[in-house]
């Protein structure tokens, strides 16, 4: 039977890319992500066919027994690995590709109180790490990874890494043939943006070393108000060398 043949898929699947499982029989004994499938399969299969009530009552109970919370009307596609599994959330209207790694703490939900479409599609391959989530009716695109704790509030393209609050692209076309679930060696856009700050202050220090003949030790301990009037002269030095220069090549001209 299909059902049974799909059971041992998501079972192979977790042997293959969880290091810790020694073998199937401890995949289906001990894994709660395996059972939050099993359960969802006749779950889902009552919601289509009209019985909500009884699927919400077997989606409940594999929530308290499993931690993991997948509403019925979800789609979930073939070899689905949720890792640990504790508090994760599925939305009634998400759609889950084939090959998707889910982490404890995932939320693939609604940003409000709309009707019909309201939660994400997720693409083939993609890794969710711990504690993202992923909010809106938005499809991320196949071979994506969301980096750990990240909150993803729009569409994101084929082969991207996406890291932070809000989510941010920082890598694009990246290896997509075979599924890294590396979840540490990751871009941060903040320290990216704090070290680029750091390089423009380093440039200021060296206009007021060079041209004002003020001393790095002295740039640290100067009154805030001394270097502030400082940098406004560079910057008004600057602006008159600028037009200065435009007014001499005008007068070539």
């Amino acid at each position: 039977m299909a059902f049974f043949r799909e059971v041992g898929e998501d079972i192979r699947n977790m042997v293959d890319k969880d290091p810790a499982a020694r073998n199937g029989l401890e995949v289906l004994i001990c894994y709660p992500g395996i059972w939050a499938l099993i359960w969802h399969r006749p779950a889902h299969w009552l919601y289509k066919h009209h019985c909500p009530f009884l699927a919400r009552v077997i989606s409940q109970l594999t929530r308290f027994f499993t931690g993991i919370e997948i509403h019925p009307g979800a789609k979930i596609g073939r070899r689905c690995f949720i890792d640990h599994g504790m508090a994760v959330i599925i939305g009634e209207t998400a759609e889950v590709g084939d090959d998707v790694t889910i982490y404890q703490g995932v939320t693939l939900g609604g940003t409000g109180k709309d009707t019909g479409k309201r939660h994400p599609t997720i693409g083939n391959r993609v890794v969710v790490s711990s504690g993202a989530k992923v909010l809106g009716p938005f499809k991320v695109g196949d071979d994506v990874k969301i980096g750990a704790g990240s909150v993803v509030l729009k569409e994101v393209p084929p082969n991207c890494t996406v890291v932070g609050i809000p989510g941010t692209i920082v890598k694009r076309n990246g290896m997509s043939t075979t599924q890294d679930l590396n979840q540490v060696d990751l871009p941060d856009p903040i320290a990216v943006e704090i070290e680029c700050l750091r390089k423009r202050v380093m440039e200021l220090e060296k206009i007021l070393q060079t041209e004002h003949k003020i001393e790095a030790g002295c740039i640290d301990c100067a009154g805030s108000s001394n270097l502030e009037e400082t940098l406004i002269n560079v910057i008004r030095e600057k602006n008159e060398k600028n037009q200065e220069k435009e007014g001499s090549e005008d007068e070539n001209l």
